[in-house]
């Protein structure tokens, strides 16, 4: 399954390589002006976000229970990935919205947004690096509770496509998941982080089409998994 998913990826990749050439890092004006609401709230989100993992931890499924193809990113070092999953490709996890009201009315009155994770990243865990599948999805990420290395600095750490990002509490950064990207945590704290899979603006008609038939099947594969 995970040479499948890699072969797949790949050209979809190349497909939309060919027909987008944007930067790493995006402008949220431009591309997702509904990012202002999110981290206007990002307080009120950070407290629901430590909630659930103060109640919940143990029983928020890792990356790769969720998408076992990817478990060499979440499996390999023995060190935990969660994601507490409020949206998935259009379908709202109920359960999990109603534990965070105001990050659910966020996401639900955000027509862009298309999935929506907290995510839970513990201490000294490493994400290797990878590629996402396509370009017709963005990340928006949105740091909630975000370790302080001895300089000061955020000790979580994004390298995409070789330029080191910080994202500290309260700030955030969209960018595109198709360039190499890794993760790392270094602390010895829990990182927490709003996820977000947000639908590119201002593409090409054919580029839309074929997105929309890409994410609706996403979405339906994520039903039947009974993710959603």
């Amino acid at each position: 399954m995970s040479l499948l998913y890699d072969l797949s990826a790949h050209a979809v990749r190349r497909i939309y390589d060919a027909r987008i050439n944007t930067p790493p890092v995006l402008d949220t004006s431009t591309y997702f002006p509904q990012a202002a609401r999110f981290a206007a709230g990002w307080s009120s989100i950070r407290d629901e976000a430590l909630a659930v993992a103060a109640q919940r931890m143990q029983t928020i499924p890792r990356f790769h229970e969720i998408m076992p193809a990817q478990a060499s990113l979440s499996a390999h070092d023995g060190r935990d990935w969660r994601l507490f999953i409020l949206k998935v490709y259009g379908t709202e996890v109920e359960r999990n919205m109603a534990a965070c009201p105001t990050l659910a009315q966020l996401v639900s009155s955000s027509p862009d947004v298309l999935s929506a994770s907290l995510s839970f990243l513990a201490p000294r865990k490493h994400i290797p690096c990878h590629r996402g599948p396509f370009r017709g999805v963005l990340r928006f990420q949105l740091g909630l509770a975000v370790p302080i290395d001895t300089e000061g600095r955020p000790a979580a750490v994004l390298s995409l496509n070789d330029e080191e990002h910080r994202i500290g509490s309260g700030q955030h950064l969209l960018w595109d998941d198709t360039y190499p990207h890794e993760v790392w945590n270094n602390s010895d704290e829990l990182r927490v982080a709003l996820l977000l899979d947000v639908r590119r603006r201002h593409m090409p008609m054919d580029m839309q089409l074929l997105s929309s038939a890409l994410i609706a099947s996403v979405g339906m594969v994520a039903r039947l998994r009974g993710m959603a």
